[in-house]
């Protein structure tokens, strides 16, 4: 007989969606806020290792292919709405622990998030600048912030313990 699990993705599909929804909203409201606020380029110093910039990043992470010659707009896009509807299918029909399930939305909300500024503007909007003196990290955005954490706690959950003894099970 199958293990009875406390958690099933597919049981809590509309708070799932409602928490995708939620984070993407987020990301989009701060880079519509930031776009208003700041002139591209600008720079403001809130301490001397953070600032809060405007940049706009047709790139991947790091500005990987920012250069590329446009084809990384629509690359970067396809393949950002193929993952999230990868993720999403994979919770629709079931995934069995909580922070996989987490981690998934953060991965498919922070993907979505930079694929609506690729498709809007061209380009990622990142605001955010953290810097050791002259050295700067290259500015990024909230929605990056969601892929690395639910990245990170999908490698963590991926660590958890499994039960791979067919006697211990009820």
């Amino acid at each position: 007989m199958p293990k009875s699990h406390a958690f099933n993705s597919s049981l809590h599909r509309q708070p799932i969606f409602y928490l995708a929804t939620a984070l993407i909203l987020i990301d989009q409201a701060i880079k519509v806020g930031v776009t208003l606020v700041m002139p591209i380029g600008t720079v403001e110093q809130l301490s001397e290792w953070f600032n809060l910039v405007h940049v706009l990043n047709p790139g991947a992470a790091f500005s990987f292919l920012a250069d590329a010659g446009g084809w990384q707009k629509y690359f970067l896009s396809i393949f950002g709405i193929i993952v999230s509807v990868i993720l999403t299918r994979l919770l629709w029909t079931g995934v069995l622990s909580t922070s996989e399930s987490v981690a998934y939305v953060l991965l498919m909300s922070g993907a979505l998030g930079n694929v609506l500024d690729r498709l809007r503007i061209g380009a990622v909007i990142d605001y955010l600048d953290v810097h050791w003196g002259d050295l700067h990290w290259p500015a990024f955005n909230i929605a990056d912030i969601y892929v690395v954490s639910g990245a990170f706690l999908l490698l963590i959950t991926s660590f958890g313990a499994t039960n791979t003894n067919p006697e211990s099970t009820p």
